[in-house]
């Protein structure tokens, strides 16, 4: 598939009014988000958004954190879990219906904004794009009762793994009836530190197992399934996942893709995408202009195209989006992240003519 320089963007905002933030995302790029408001509650926050109907998942208000509650028989917990799951996900018998792992409007303003958004246009849109946070980054982030991470505990890794599986297929068939295209994005930034002597004991084949189970989850639904990790990785990891975008900050680490030569290319050859993330969300962003950026931008593909990629073929299945989400922006800074998006892509395009 080609997307020559579609452009999306990560999923947090700092707005506070969802149907705002909405506006701003159906106005600045070809695929709009369902934007996440961790401003306006605790259960908007990363993880704790998509903790809903997790068995002995806790949500503790007073210090503002979530845990699992791992002591206790949670047997019949587990039950009923993985019954709903097998129920909608069994290949054979499995009547696809994920409902039962939807997100509230409590825990996302912005999804049920963007519905009555969509509902009102009464249009479907070429491309959207919906977000989940990856396995590993919930896992490795939360912890158990006693603040060990959750993700050691392997019976609730396995269930937070299915979890964020059927979550991301419920968003797409929730949007489904309003787009021709879905993008969904699972968010790992914890894979920046990958090989780190704090994750020393996450094995390389652990962690391309569990992405991977998502990124099939995403695929049964007939959607695209990204990665997206805003700090320095081992990429090649997302590739052996199996996912059709990987998304990198190519602002601060635009050449680190091109390390993986090897493996980009024939992700791009088999049909892959690269999401470039080039409008940096961060303070930076004050001095950039659309110029900059389209130099930026043409740094990095003529980096990765030395390593003997054809350029062609770079720019044929590129994407752009901000680096990372920008909710702990201010409004500001945010606004002239999706403005300068909306120039660079415009800017792109004209000059590619695609």
């Amino acid at each position: 598939m080609k997307t020559n320089f579609l452009s999306t963007a990560i999923g947090s905002m700092p707005f506070e009014d969802p149907a705002y933030a909405v506006g701003v995302s159906l106005g600045s790029m070809d695929a709009p988000i369902w934007p996440q408001l961790s401003r306006r509650s605790l259960l908007e926050q990363m993880e704790i958004q998509y903790s809903e109907n997790i068995p002995c998942a806790t949500v503790d208000f007073e210090k503002s954190r979530m845990f699992f509650q791992t002591g206790g028989d949670y047997s019949e917990k587990f039950a009923e879990f993985y019954e709903a799951y097998m129920a909608a996900a069994d290949p054979d018998e499995g009547n696809g219906d994920f409902s039962r792992f939807a997100i509230g409007e409590d825990y996302s303003k912005g999804i049920y904004a963007m519905l009555a958004a969509l509902k009102e246009k009464n249009a479907v849109l070429p491309w959207l794009k919906v977000q989940t946070t990856g396995p590993c980054s919930f896992a490795l982030t939360i912890t158990d009762e006693n603040k060990r991470a959750i993700y050691y505990n392997e019976e609730f890794r396995d269930v937070i793994v299915k979890a964020m599986a059927a979550k991301s297929r419920w968003q797409i068939q929730t949007f489904r009836p309003f787009c021709e295209n879905i993008i969904c994005f699972i968010d790992e930034p914890i894979l920046s530190a990958f090989g780190s002597s704090t994750y020393v004991s996450v094995t390389r084949d652990d962690v391309v197992a569990i992405l991977g189970e998502v990124v099939e989850a995403v695929k049964a639904e007939g959607a695209l399934a990204g990665v997206h990790c805003c700090g320095n990785t081992e990429w090649s990891i997302l590739i052996d996942a199996g996912v059709d975008i990987v998304n990198f900050d190519a602002f601060e680490y635009g050449a680190t893709i091109a390390m993986y030569a090897d493996q980009v290319r024939a992700h791009l050859e088999r049909g892959g995408m690269l999401a470039w993330g080039v409008v940096p969300t961060s303070a930076a962003i004050r001095e950039q202009t659309a110029e900059t950026l389209e130099a930026k931008l043409e740094e990095g593909m003529d980096n990765l195209a030395s390593k003997g990629i054809d350029k062609k073929l770079i720019v044929s299945q590129a994407m752009i989006t901000p680096s990372c989400g920008t909710g702990s922006m201010d409004a500001a800074d945010a606004e002239r992240v999706f403005k300068l998006l909306k120039a660079v892509t415009d800017r792109m395009k004209e000059k590619y003519n695609v």
